[in-house]
């Protein structure tokens, strides 16, 4: 089942061990979901609270559609204090803790009714809907598919109350498919005392009549390079005006593929709402014959007779007719077209998204929810194979795009190529992207190629936590204050430079964390930091040697610099080496570490004021 109806942002409250399996099973398969737990009763979650009606009141309050994994006397007795108008209520479902039954609780028109059936459909179990006008079958009128809107809310239960009794209802029509209506139970007669007007324009009511926009129209834009969004904007704004063309019927925005990255285009579809879609020029040039003002200029430019006319009229397809030609503003154009229905998953490309994505040390419940967020919304994922295995459930139902060790640079092609192409692609790293990781190698080979394709992608960086951090945390506080990290591998550096960077670090008296120690043809690296460093630091400097961290055969201990070996470190470990301040302690029956930052130095020297 799609999910391209159900709410943006899906909170999943488990409050038992085995609501949270459930819950983080369907997590993998809802974009924007997060699993909230209570804590003590659950190991794994994105959020803990430690007071469920407190934590249910926030979310309903913050508009956040609610799946409780619970009875629903828990949902009811914490959330009816706060009701008030059920327009702007948002979904809340009681889901069984077995998956038997889904129970849309509160906004059932908002999405309620709608993730019930999905997690229904999911898990195998029942959608309890009790909602009349749902029961007829089909959307209901006040909840109706993706792109329609309800002009005037206010007539949505004089409609519904006379489709369940029977009563007559006009249908005026003079654009879109009404067949959702029909499906839904509504029965059209040529008289009657209510009516249900269906069109993309700013027409006030006539007498007793609902009205719904539908999504009907394409607005095809071009303009020049580095357009104020404004000017895009205000351009649009009139002509739909004068057009007398309802904004909230356009289901698409699109246009020329050299203006994926053109911030004007993209403003414009984010201020109404819409998706944004892109052709290249040889789809467009096919529209020249039904264009209405083709241009010999714009044809040398960019390819084609014409940027907005063609591309609203490739979007609305053999239907589509033209019904705004080309208006001209400062720097922009823009034209409409019409269809009955305009089907967004054939319409063009959507701009690619390359997400580089840090994965953690691999356990889940040290991943960030942004990076779960970039992953349920990717259709490709791409990395070393068991970097990808480690992301479990999140991974299943995408195109996996696996690379061994060392083809480090055939996977960021891959995945700048799957984006260039309209593809959400999320290409991993264990722990940070910008730490001796793959980010830095996805924006050296956009510095140095010239390749326009790659150069359209939408970018992000979602960082991780990384082995320093996460062997430091096991340890207690040896980051505490300045501290550095250099990777011993020559690989890619002279070991030259990594001494010379390491002979610094001593004698500035950094805590040093060394990545990528040894392996099993180098392992002189390791022994002439730790003699480099030995020169600048006591004996008893507390070394931290972490191996494995958040996966299988864990270890982390803490040792003197003097006890320091080789034998005991390969390229699984992280080792973090303490400066002159740094110190070790023995505490609750095991070895902390940390470097003091000197809040004890200033607290002496406030005393010592204090007392004069």
């Amino acid at each position: 089942m799609s999910t391209s109806s159900l709410p943006a942002s899906i909170a999943l409250v488990a409050l038992t061990a085995d609501g949270a399996i459930l819950a983080r099973r369907l997590a993998a398969d809802l974009p924007g979901t997060q699993v909230h737990s209570l804590v003590g009763r659950v190991a794994e979650a994105d959020i803990f609270f430690d007071n469920t009606g407190r934590h249910l009141a926030g979310l309903f309050a913050t508009g956040t559609a609610i799946v409780g994994v619970c009875a629903s006397g828990i949902l009811i007795r914490s959330l009816a204090p706060y009701l008030s108008d059920k327009r702007d209520e948002p979904p809340v479902v009681a889901l069984a803790a077995d998956g038997s039954v889904a129970v849309p609780l509160l906004g059932g028109h908002n999405g309620a009714n709608a993730l019930a059936r999905h997690l229904a459909a999911t898990l195998g179990g029942a959608a309890a809907i009790t909602t009349a006008s749902d029961l007829t079958g089909g959307h209901a009128v006040d909840d109706p598919p993706a792109g329609w809107t309800v002009v005037n809310p206010e007539m949505v239960k004089r409609v519904a109350a006379a489709s369940l009794a029977g009563d007559p209802i006009i249908l005026h029509r003079d654009a879109g498919d009404p067949s959702w209506l029909i499906d839904g139970g509504l029965v059209f007669a040529d008289t009657g005392a209510l009516a249900v007007r269906i069109s993309d324009r700013t027409t006030p009511p006539q007498g007793d009549e609902l009205i719904l926009n539908p999504p009907s129209l394409a607005l095809g834009v071009g303009c020049e390079r580095d357009t104020e969004p404004e000017a895009l904007i205000n351009l649009v704004d009139q002509t739909l005006a004068d057009a007398g063309l309802a904004r909230e019927s356009v289901a698409v925005v699109v246009s020329l593929d050299v203006k994926m990255d053109e911030p004007a285009v993209h403003a414009v579809a984010a201020h109404l709402g819409a998706p944004l879609r892109f052709f290249d020029a040889a789809i467009l040039e096919a529209e020249t014959p039904r264009l209405a003002t083709p241009s010999d200029l714009v044809f040398r430019a960019v390819g084609c007779h014409g940027v907005a006319e063609g591309a609203a009229l490739a979007a609305t397809g053999t239907d589509g007719i033209l019904v705004v030609p080309k208006v001209r503003g400062k720097q922009a154009t823009c034209a409409i077209a019409r269809a009955p229905s305009i089907d967004l998953l054939t319409v063009g490309t959507p701009r690619g998204r390359l997400s580089i994505v840090g994965t953690g040390p691999g356990a889940a419940n040290y991943r960030l929810p942004a990076a779960d967020h970039a992953i349920a919304a990717a259709d490709h994922i791409v990395g070393y194979g068991p970097y990808i295995d480690l992301l479990g459930d999140a991974a299943v139902g995408k195109q996996r795009h696996e690379f061994a060790l060392g083809e480090e640079e055939v996977r960021c092609r891959t995945a700048l190529d799957l984006a260039a192409a309209g593809g959400q692609v999320v290409l991993v790293s264990s722990g940070d992207p910008g730490i001796y990781a793959m980010a830095t190698l996805v924006f050296e080979l956009l510095d140095q190629a010239d390749n326009s394709a790659w150069n359209r992608v939408a970018l992000d960086v979602v960082p991780g936590v990384s082995a320093m951090q996460l062997a430091a945390a096991r340890a207690g506080a040896p980051l505490g204050h300045d501290f550095c990290a250099i990777s011993l591998s020559d690989l890619l550096t002279p070991w030259a430079t990594i001494e010379n960077r390491l002979r610094a670090a001593a004698a500035a008296d950094f805590v040093v964390a060394l990545y990528n120690p040894v392996s099993r043809k180098r392992r002189h690296q390791m022994a002439t930091a730790r003699d480099i460093l030995r020169a600048h630091r006591p004996a008893d400097t507390p070394v931290i040697i972490a191996r494995n961290l958040a996966r299988d055969g864990e270890s982390v201990r803490v040792l003197p610099l003097a006890e320091l070996a080789v034998d005991e470190i390969d390229m699984l470990s992280v080792v973090i080496v303490g400066n002159t301040a740094s110190r070790a302690v023995h505490r609750g029956g095991r070895d902390w570490a940390y470097t003091p930052r000197g809040y004890a130095a200033a607290t002496e020297k406030e005393t010592a004021m204090g007392s004069r």
